[in-house]
């Protein structure tokens, strides 16, 4: 990577946290996109900079749609952002707070990070998509999957008001575990 990086953003999604940065050569035209510092993406020789410009490229493993916008301000003056699935990043970040829960945990000297997609019901952890069986209980419901050799339980219980709805607790050999803020 060289100095012309302009922009740098965080995108969390259910397979892991992306580092995704553009480098942007204004005398050159280059384009340059990385992903957790690995190059997708290079255009060089870029000088067709009329209006909005866009690149669009996939991310993590279900190739989640991000694009980046390249919009003139004044002669060599421009602004960088990024879209998720068509939607602003910082929308499309507080849709995820509601569609996710995130859990970020250290066991055996090891670092996990849980997620659990709220829509499906589907568990990942450290970026793999893993095996859960799921159960209904008087108080809800309950997600039971392992990592290493520890029991996890995801527990979906009624917050008692309507505007909190559903509660997702993750507990690990029965210690709950506080929720990640991403």
């Amino acid at each position: 990577m060289s100095g012309d990086i302009v922009g740098a953003w965080d995108v969390p999604l259910s397979d892991g946290v992306y580092r995704i940065e553009f480098e942007h050569g204004t005398t050159t035209g280059k384009r340059v996109i990385y992903i957790n510092g690995k190059e997708v993406l290079r255009r060089d020789w870029m000088f067709k900079l009329v209006g909005n410009v866009q690149e669009t490229f996939p991310v993590g493993s279900t190739d989640t749609k991000a694009t980046i916008s390249i919009e003139v301000i004044t002669g060599f003056s421009y602004e960088y952002t990024l879209d998720i699935n068509g939607k602003s990043l910082q929308t499309f970040l507080d849709n995820r707070s509601k569609l996710a829960k995130t859990w970020v945990l250290k066991l055996g000297g090891a670092d996990y990070r849980v997620v659990l997609e709220k829509d499906t019901m589907d568990v990942w952890c450290n970026g793999q998509k893993i095996e859960t069986m799921g159960e209904f209980t008087e108080n809800g419901s309950e997600t039971h999957f392992a990592v290493e050799n520890h029991e996890c339980c995801i527990k979906a219980t009624s917050s008692g008001r309507k505007r909190n709805g559903i509660v997702h607790s993750l507990l690990v050999d029965g210690i709950r575990i506080e929720e990640a803020i991403e």
